[in-house]
């Protein structure tokens, strides 16, 4: 591993406090580095592989990647914009109908990286939730003047993004793991079963990540192991799980 790197935004099932445990249990050779669960990738900002793919079916946040690799500089450059403006309720609105304006109309670009980074933390507790067109609701959080970005460490995510063999997917995690062969190191945070059966599935994107997903992303699982290749996967320690991986390795 090379000198750490720490996420960009705030993402529900964040592995910040595991990241110990997961290293621990990951081989320590492999070939590529596959993550098709990128979130706010934890988990690659620490081990900073040299080659790299990494997905998500969220546009929005797999263009914030991209904007990173492409120009970190223009993404930091556009934030610092917007934090010279205290940011009241009445701006946080406005920004939050300007970043879905751009959901709406499929722009993926700088200025739509930047106020996904800038929103992550005005946004109550950091969520990333969407309605069922796909827009960005989360309330503000009354954070008046707090800091929107750390500026050395999203240059660092770009430079990293830009100087190793990175690719960056974004799609259904099947595609994403076409490659996987012999050697290669596939990690699986995907949303997760839920406690529950009042809980509910994931709202990360309109479409959320259904039971069927769930049975679907075991079956791709095996198959990878049968491949020869290291897998690993996070998920709630509930009935389903167990049954779905059973003959894998689980610990609590």
């Amino acid at each position: 591993m090379k000198d750490s790197l720490s996420p960009f935004v705030k993402w529900a099932g964040g592995k910040g406090q595991l990241l110990d445990r997961l290293i621990a249990r990951m081989p320590s050779e492999y070939n590529h580095y596959f993550e098709p669960f990128i979130g706010g990738g934890a988990m690659l900002l620490t081990l900073n592989p040299e080659q790299a793919m990494i997905n998500d079916v969220n546009a929005q946040l797999v263009n914030a990647y991209r904007q990173l690799k492409q120009d970190a500089h223009a993404v930091v450059d556009a934030i610092s914009t917007y934090e010279a403006i205290p940011c009241t309720k009445a701006l946080y609105i406005d920004m939050r109908n300007k970043y879905n304006e751009k959901i709406e109309a499929g722009i993926l670009d700088t200025e739509c990286a930047a106020l996904m980074i800038w929103i992550n933390k005005h946004c109550f507790n950091g969520l990333y939730r969407v309605n069922s067109k796909g827009f960005f609701n989360v309330p503000y959080n009354n954070n008046v003047n707090g800091k929107s970005c750390d500026r050395d460490n999203l240059l660092g995510i770009g430079n990293y993004l830009k100087q190793n063999d990175v690719r960056i997917l974004q799609g259904d995690f099947e595609a994403a793991c076409e490659g996987v062969t012999t050697g290669d190191f596939v990690y699986f945070d995907s949303p997760y079963v839920p406690i529950s059966d009042t809980a509910n599935f994931t709202d990360y994107t309109k479409d959320g990540f259904s039971y069927e997903d769930h049975v679907r992303l075991s079956e791709l699982f095996k198959e990878l192991d049968k491949r020869g290749a290291y897998v690993m996967l996070s998920n709630h320690d509930v009935p389903l799980v167990h049954q779905l991986y059973e003959g894998f390795s689980i610990e609590s």
